[in-house]
């Protein structure tokens, strides 16, 4: 059952979002990909989250450019985590998007991470910390992987 949910706006982010996938794996974090588009998909973004926690989601990661409403919507319908990741899809470069996630109203959080890969990257690490206070496994294995950074 997959603990994680990567939730892009777009097919067309499949290649920005591919790093973060790759990292989960690397844990061994089991997880989901989905397609939910905030504008195009409301109440499909709206189930989705309500849902999330029955269907074993512990962490939400959003990936969405532009307007980037993604990451704030599914907040708005779950009490789990959502970690967003602002892709640079426009002419702003990511700017837009980044703005969009940061800006949460008080009281419906989003962790948001940088713009773009390395944005990405950080959202399945932040991940793993946050399951690794659960999950030993996944415990052990970030904390080996960052001790082999200090090397």
């Amino acid at each position: 059952m997959p603990l994680v949910s990567v939730v892009m706006g777009s097919k067309s982010d499949t290649e920005a979002v591919q790093p973060m996938l790759d990292v989960l794996q690397k844990f061994g974090i089991e997880y989901e990909v989905n397609v939910i588009s905030a504008h195009r998909t409301p109440e499909k973004a709206r189930q989705y989250g309500l849902t999330a926690r029955e269907r074993g989601i512990e962490v939400i990661i959003a990936a969405a450019g532009a307007a980037a409403h993604l990451p704030g919507v599914l907040a708005s319908w779950t009490t789990l985590p959502v970690i967003g990741v602002p892709l640079a899809s426009s002419e702003l470069k990511g700017i837009d998007a980044l703005y969009s996630i940061v800006q949460m109203p008080a009281g419906i959080p989003v962790a948001c991470m940088a713009v773009g890969m390395s944005g990405a990257k950080n959202a399945a690490y932040l991940t793993a910390e946050i399951l690794g206070l659960k999950y030993e496994e996944i415990r052990k294995t970030y904390e080996k992987y960052r001790s082999d950074l200090q090397i």
